[in-house]
């Protein structure tokens, strides 16, 4: 089944954002997935297992740096 999951990611007490967010986009990249990045959050789309796949991937290497917050919303439903 495709997916799209939308993933906003908060680095939490951490002097400097980007090198979160971008392991998680790193993270994002190298699955087989679609990546749409916004100025708020990200999409990602594609087969369920690599959406999933990618959303953990991100989260556990996001945070390697520091604290994190991960808010996603999946859905099987918006065009895909």
């Amino acid at each position: 089944m495709q997916v799209a999951a939308q993933i906003s990611l908060f680095p939490l007490r951490q002097e400097r954002l980007a090198p979160a967010i971008e392991e998680a986009w790193r993270a994002f990249g190298e699955r087989r997935v679609v990546v749409e990045k916004g100025g708020m959050s990200t999409i990602v789309i594609g087969d369920e297992e690599e959406v999933f796949a990618a959303v953990r991937e991100g989260f556990l290497r996001a945070a390697k740096h520091g604290a994190v917050s991960m808010v996603v919303t999946f859905s099987n439903a918006c065009p895909v």
